[in-house]
């Protein structure tokens, strides 16, 4: 039976276990210059050392106009090739893969009067950026289109209200996508896979379950699934109807767990998962092929060493990597 410390291979890149750090971003150790840190080094270095399947760099911008805050990693220009090969060496170091996390944080509900010229020289500015994460030395890169940032607004039925290449119908909300992985499709092979982070409820489960399949036709290779543009009717946390009252879980894990039965490449779930016990439930009833652990992570150090512990210890088995 596939458990928490089953490997994964996607490609010919292979994960040790189906614990992913999320793209979680660190204000904290980033300066306003966007360039990487000694302390962002070690961070994920303490992260790498503990053996976790994989990891996702946080969201870095493709434009320095496209940041969250002034504080955000950058990769608008190539000089910022260099301090992100010592993040991506980490994970060679250890045997972790890496993927970064590219990043525009978009113009919320003003997304339908953006221009179109706006739009493509925002798209350039990507496809030069997955040049750069791949000249960085990383294993993949993943595809920022949750949690109402550009892709997500454009990809939104609710905020997209454009009628032009960007916008209409579904194709054309998915346009950006797909110029954008066609444009780039010479950078991945069997060693650089592609990964998106997307929103399961834009704004509605259905319309996400669309968006996933679409995805997987484009080509991605991982599907993360997060929270997307909520419908504003949603008062309570919980952002989409009939969320079962049995499931134990957060309601966007449950939604990984819905869109992973209709595709067939791998599904990360996120949020809120805190322990061993809710992760190896999810991954040994084939609900999700990787489980996504973030603040947990931050607040609980060595987390993947005391998870490795517990299921050994509840599954009555002994750790063979010693």
């Amino acid at each position: 039976m596939t458990n928490i410390l089953t490997p994964l291979k996607i490609k010919n890149i292979e994960l040790k276990n189906r614990i992913v750090l999320p793209p979680l971003v660190r204000f904290s150790l980033i300066d306003e210059d966007g360039f990487v840190t000694d302390r962002l080094i070690e961070w994920y270095e303490r992260i790498a050392q503990d053996e976790v399947g994989m990891i996702i760099v946080e969201a870095t911008c493709v434009a320095e106009d496209g940041k969250l805050r002034e504080n955000q990693l950058g990769l608008w220009d190539d000089k910022f090739i260099e301090g992100l090969k010592k993040v991506s060496d980490i994970g060679k170091k250890y045997n972790v893969p890496m993927f970064i996390q590219i990043h525009h944080a978009g113009f919320k509900e003003k997304i339908a009067e953006v221009s179109e010229n706006i739009l493509d020289d925002i798209l350039e500015k990507f496809v030069l950026a997955f040049e750069r994460a791949k000249k960085a030395g990383f294993d993949g890169i993943e595809i920022h289109g949750a949690h109402t940032y550009l892709l997500c607004q454009l990809n939104s039925a609710m905020w997209n209200k454009r009628d032009d290449k960007y916008g209409g119908d579904f194709e054309r909300r998915m346009f950006f996508n797909k110029a954008l992985i066609e444009r780039t499709k010479y950078l991945f092979d069997d060693n650089f896979i592609l990964g998106y982070r997307m929103g399961g409820n834009e704004p509605s489960l259905d319309d996400g379950i669309e968006i996933a399949k679409y995805l997987e036709k484009l080509g991605v290779d991982i599907l993360h699934v997060s929270s997307g543009a909520p419908d504003p009717k949603f008062k309570q946390e919980v952002k989409i109807d009939n969320f079962p009252e049995d499931f134990p879980l957060d309601w966007v894990i449950y939604m990984g767990t819905v869109i992973k039965k209709y595709v067939n490449i791998p599904v990360i779930g996120v949020r809120k998962i805190k322990t061993e016990k809710e992760a190896s439930w999810l991954i040994e009833n084939n609900l999700l092929d990787c489980v996504a652990v973030g603040r947990a992570m931050i607040f609980q150090p060595h987390w993947m060493v005391k998870a490795r512990e517990s299921y050994l210890k509840r599954a009555g088995k002994k750790d063979e990597s010693k």
